[in-house]
């Protein structure tokens, strides 16, 4: 439910130098700095936080990628319970966050008419901080939440920007092979996505794998963790869950069921967690996941559980989601690591080891329709960068795969981003595709985590 919008501050500024911080919704939404008289820029000059803010290029991505339901007016900057402002004539930095960030996240507006006052207003309760500048404000601001460090984080080997949905159990065991020969320092063999037969059906293997139990028993013979993803809030209209059980699926306030957006060329559906036979099942899930010998595991497309809908409990969606992570992470174990990824960021406050700060990567740099909420080089790196005051504060920092292999676009580029964010480590190449820069970078990057 929206409010009207109401003013909450109104500040000088020096139109040449004034910047704007938008905080997006969700990992893959678009976050950073802009001029605040932001116009069409060169690419070139976009990195420097001179271009208009990114939008979503269609309805889709709106929903996938963005806050969905929520329209930014033209002429207005717009951020999802944080909005940052730095004046540019020297004093400080002032911020505009959610007062109960993982309760109610309001979004907040900022509007220069003249262009030497910047009006803000917001469709909930804020609070103010101010620092230095934008990125010291908004870490002032994460501190004050009093979270504990996150524990250190494993070295991570993923199928996903090799293989994708072809993934193959063999192709697991090459590569396990392969990390022993290239003495890599791999802490965990992630299986992604294309393991399962259907999104919701998760312990139904697709016919490229025989043995779920008896991959993670290999990969922990060979002295290394196992690691698997999920999508648990997804289910696919086609899957074995959505037939059997339609009740367990969220509704929209028309009767009908909840829209998800569109991926793996399909309408996606949402499971509603406050059911109790679909709370039962999600727990089955990852408790079996877990007795399997699994305990790494990429929650993704979590933005789904925090989608607005009729469900079985009358609580709102962002309680649910908190509650659906909570029940996930109750069936791991404490012990067991949790990423999350396309995951609402404020609601995920304190309930993450690791969360993914930016868009996808890319073995190309530049996003479809120039979207900066779909893969590319260029997104991941504009929004992971200004999400960097988030690390070792709110969560262990995920800036998304190293990619070293020879066909990845401005490799070197991408691996000194990784690099840089200090945070968790993993390679998504075929390491046997790797030449000899794509080893020995592959080898230092995993040899630099602190352990």
């Amino acid at each position: 439910m929206h409010h009207p919008f109401t003013p909450v501050a109104s500040v000088p500024v020096d139109p040449r130098k004034a910047l704007v911080h938008e905080e997006g919704w969700q990992s893959w939404s678009p976050s950073g700095a802009y001029a605040l008289d932001a116009t069409p820029p060169p690419s070139s000059r976009l990195r420097a936080g001179r271009g208009r803010p990114h939008r979503p290029a269609n309805a889709n991505w709106a929903t996938v990628c963005y806050r969905p339901g929520v329209t930014v007016p033209a002429g207005t900057f717009q951020g999802e319970g944080l909005l940052a402002l730095d004046p540019g004539d020297g004093s400080p930095a002032r911020l505009w966050a959610a007062a109960e960030p993982t309760r109610e996240v309001p979004s907040i507006r900022l509007v220069s008419g003249d262009g030497r006052v910047a009006e803000i207003s917001a469709d909930g309760p804020v609070k103010e901080w101010t620092g230095p500048d934008i990125p010291s404000v908004l870490g002032e601001w994460a501190t004050g939440l009093g979270l504990d460090a996150p524990r250190p984080a494993p070295t991570v080997w993923c199928s996903w920007y090799e293989y994708f949905t072809a993934v193959t159990e063999d192709d697991i065991h090459e590569n396990l092979r392969a990390m022993d020969t290239l003495d890599l320092t791999v802490d965990v063999v992630q299986i992604d996505d294309g393991y399962q037969r259907a999104l919701g059906d998760w312990l139904t293997l697709s016919g490229r794998f025989r043995s779920r139990a008896g991959i993670a028993e290999k990969i922990r013979s060979r002295g290394r963790r196992a690691g698997i993803w999920a999508a648990p809030f997804l289910v696919d209209p086609a899957s074995d869950l959505a037939a059997a059980h339609p009740d367990w699926l969220v509704r929209d306030t028309a009767g009908g069921f909840a829209h998800a957006g569109r991926n793996w060329g399909h309408d996606l559906r949402v499971l509603d967690t406050t059911h109790p036979d679909a709370a039962a099942y999600l727990t089955d899930v990852f408790t079996t996941l877990r007795a399997e010998g699994y305990d790494y595991f990429k929650t993704d497309f979590l933005y789904a559980g925090a989608l607005d809908g009729v469900r079985h409990a009358d609580t709102d969606a962002l309680t649910a989601y908190r509650a659906g992570i909570a029940l996930i992470r109750e069936a791991i174990g404490e012990d067991a690591y949790l990423l999350g990824c396309g995951a609402p960021m404020l609601p995920s406050i304190g309930l993450f080891d690791a969360m993914r700060v930016s868009p996808d990567t890319a073995p190309h740099r530049r996003p479809e329709a120039d979207d900066y909420s779909q893969p590319g080089q260029d997104p991941a790196e504009f929004t992971g960068a200004a999400r960097q005051w988030q690390h070792n504060r709110l969560w262990t920092n995920d800036p998304d795969c190293l990619m070293a292999r020879p066909a990845v676009e401005t490799r070197e580029r991408w691996a000194a981003h990784v690099e840089s964010t200090a945070g968790l480590m993993a390679s998504s190449d075929r390491l046997l595709s790797l030449d000899r820069w794509g080893v020995d970078t592959t080898r230092r990057l995993f040899e630099g985590v602190t352990r």
